[in-house]
């Protein structure tokens, strides 16, 4: 393992355009920049949700670190794995609309990849967590439609959003769901020999 030179720390990158993925690291400390890859995700070969995300986290990742050689780069991808089938943003209001009637009182799997890519040498890991949802009425989930969450995300739902108030209970990590897992993040920031207090924003 090449570890990262203390005496000259690289920026970190947050290989994502999700704002809550962005979110969720500055209330851990983090205050990364953000480099969005470009990938077409419709590009990358279908296959199972776990296998799938790690592609796609590696993908962007290795996209940015073309770009940005000298960062520390974190690349993401999260699917819900319902009935073995990657569920990513739904195409429109009727997909969302067909998808929770799937999800409606049954649980899925949030699947979120992780790459860490430094200096040519590249981590990965995925996560997952499962998500039991509730049972939203017609007017509920007309409304849920009506907001355009659910369009903007994997899956159709969020849990630090409107969506939360229909998920009944997770078995996981949270981060997870959000898009990024900061356990994981730490596991593999020490794989690269850093510590991720190391990248908290000065108080």
């Amino acid at each position: 393992m090449a570890d990262v030179d203390l005496a000259v720390r690289p920026p970190f990158v947050l290989a994502s355009a999700s704002p809550a993925r962005l979110a969720l690291l500055q209330a851990a400390g983090i205050e990364p920049e953000v480099v969005v890859s470009g990938v077409d995700e419709s590009a990358v070969p279908a296959c199972d949700p776990a296998t799938l995300v790690g592609r796609l986290a590696s993908a962007k990742a290795l996209a940015v670190a073309r770009i940005r050689p000298d960062a520390l780069i974190l690349g993401c991808d999260s699917v819900l794995d319902l009935d073995g089938e990657s569920l990513g943003r739904p195409r429109d209001a009727d997909d969302a609309r067909e998808r929770w009637a799937r999800m409606a009182g049954r649980s899925g799997t949030l699947r979120t990849g992780h790459c860490l890519v430094h200096g040519g040498t590249s981590y990965a890991e995925a996560t997952a967590t499962v998500v039991h949802f509730g049972r939203p009425s017609p007017v509920e989930l007309a409304a849920y439609l009506e907001s355009g969450e659910p369009l903007r995300v994997a899956g159709a739902f969020t849990i630090d959003g409107r969506g939360a108030a229909y998920v009944e209970a997770i078995q996981g990590d949270h981060g997870t769901v959000v898009g990024l897992s900061l356990p994981a993040l730490r596991r593999l920031l020490a794989r690269h020999g850093v510590a991720i207090h190391e990248l908290w924003a000065s108080p």
